[in-house]
């Protein structure tokens, strides 16, 4: 019996440092030496500070800039270490009065906009870390935008288009806006 236990805790011990240690630094070592911007939390720049991640969202409430996803995250939004779903669904009278509240405060930023508003304006994701919106979300914050920064709308819708992602080999998903970069853009536009 003891035996078989030694052999158990040496097996144990040897799969331990092969599956603990030495497989996930080898894939850590390939992921930063092939996809360094994605291994390292894909980060974004300006002027050498770390202004956020394209990976994860941001809160934005100024209305000259692009909202994005409301977060499901609390106490703090968009916090990736409480990131869970809410099992709050729509039947749920806590689910309908953020929606109602995020629908008034839609309109009350851009009164004479009477275009649908897109259901990822108004709710979270499952994740509540959403980085993106949906080009109609983003279309639909253009006149806001555009008003408050003096802009033409031609300048925001072009800026929003540079900044949207197409569907995977053009086919899989919806086009989707990144709202941190084009909200960088916007800072740096002219105009």
């Amino acid at each position: 019996m003891f035996k078989e236990l030694r052999s158990a805790i040496s097996v144990f011990i040897i799969l331990t440092i092969i599956t603990g240690i030495l497989y996930p630094l080898f894939v850590t070592g390939i992921a930063k030496a092939f996809f360094h911007t994605k291994a390292n939390g894909s980060l974004i720049y300006r002027d050498g500070k770390i202004i956020g991640s394209a990976l994860i969202g941001q809160p934005f409430d100024d209305p000259k800039y692009l909202w994005g996803r409301l977060s499901a995250t609390s106490p703090v939004p968009y916090n990736s270490s409480s990131s869970l779903g809410s099992n709050i669904g729509p039947s749920n009278p806590l689910f309908l009065e953020t929606v109602k509240a995020r629908i008034e405060k839609l309109r009350a930023a851009d009164p004479k906009n009477k275009v649908p508003i897109p259901v990822d304006l108004v709710t979270s994701s499952a994740s509540g870390l959403d980085p993106h919106i949906s080009l109609a979300g983003a279309y639909y914050q253009i006149s806001r935008i555009a008003k408050h920064r003096g802009l033409s709308v031609n300048v925001v819708k072009n800026i929003i288009d540079r900044n949207t992602n197409g569907r995977l080999f053009g086919l899989i998903g919806e086009p989707v806006v990144n709202v941190l970069k084009v909200n960088m853009d916007l800072d740096s536009s002219k105009k």
